[in-house]
């Protein structure tokens, strides 16, 4: 591979990567001192530039929400020279004016989660705190929501969506104290990706697909896995073909300020770094290591 070009990275379900416009396809088994990510990782060209995919949940839909590995995840596109991700996924509506299959582009989380500790790379002798005010990058979401509107989808470019651990869905309490708080939309996977992508110095946005209106909506029926997936076709589509607008859009150079993220975050004296996890973390250190 050429370190010298930037790759971009897909993270959804399995059947992103059956796209008509992606060639020179291969399978990637990745290591990574994390573990395992949730299926192996398929590369491919989508027009000049290379693109991995990652299915969050493993082919087949086999892994819950709490049990991905999200370090090994993020990681491993990161040992790829992955230096942008795209994070499709599919998420209850939190208000009237999300419907199911508009397209949301959040800018904000909040986090409902209860495993915090996995979501860092860091420690064991480097402590980093990267700023995480505006999680989302903002020239990736713009981009999607231009590739988006192109193809005459509906789309609501901004919003916060609430992390929630699951696997189950909300009760009714919980689903009316997000709507009433003006949150937009809620799943399970996303905050994570984005709070690793931040530490990998990778620039992240979220492409979030309506299926339901979670259980808030007393008129509708409470949201459950097969309203869910009589959408999840039809969304699939949609992201498809915003993906294959959107990359050539994607600029070759990683100069976005996602992309120095660590320079004001590293707050360990670089002397006093243990070698083992300057090695463990060789991919996200290599530019502060390799000089």
């Amino acid at each position: 591979m050429n370190e010298d070009l930037p790759a971009i990275g897909i993270i959804g379900g399995s059947g992103l990567y059956q796209m008509e416009e992606l060639r020179d396809t291969a399978e990637h088994k990745i290591d990574t001192p994390f573990g395992p990510p949730s299926d192996v990782l398929v590369g491919g060209k989508l027009g000049e530039r290379q693109v991995y995919f990652l299915p969050r949940h493993g082919r087949g839909h086999r892994i819950l929400p709490h049990e991905i590995n999200y370090r090994a995840n993020i990681y491993a596109l990161r040992s790829l020279n992955v230096r942008w991700i795209i994070s499709v996924a599919a998420v209850g509506s939190l208000q009237e004016k999300y419907a199911a299959r508009d397209v949301v582009l959040p800018s904000q989380f909040y986090d409902r989660t209860s495993q915090r500790t996995a979501h860092t790379f860091f420690g064991e002798g480097i402590a980093a705190h990267v700023g995480f005010a505006e999680p989302i990058s903002a020239n990736l979401r713009k981009l999607l929501a231009e590739s988006a509107r192109s193809l005459g989808y509906t789309v609501h470019n901004g919003g916060t969506y609430v992390n929630m651990d699951g696997p189950a869905f909300s009760t009714r309490a919980e689903s009316e104290f997000n709507h009433r708080n003006g949150f937009d939309v809620i799943a399970m996977t996303n905050l994570p990706e984005a709070k690793l992508a931040r530490e990998a110095e990778i620039a992240l946005a979220t492409m979030a697909m309506i299926t339901d209106y979670d259980s808030w909506k007393i008129e509708e029926e409470p949201v459950s896995a097969e309203i869910v997936l009589s959408h999840v076709l039809a969304n699939a589509e949609t992201a498809r073909r915003v993906i294959a607008d959107v990359i050539p859009r994607i600029p070759n150079e990683p100069n976005w300020p996602e992309h120095s993220a660590l320079n004001t975050a590293l707050v360990t004296d670089r002397k006093l770094w243990p070698q083992v996890t300057i090695e463990k973390l060789k991919p996200i250190l290599s530019r502060f290591v390799e000089k």
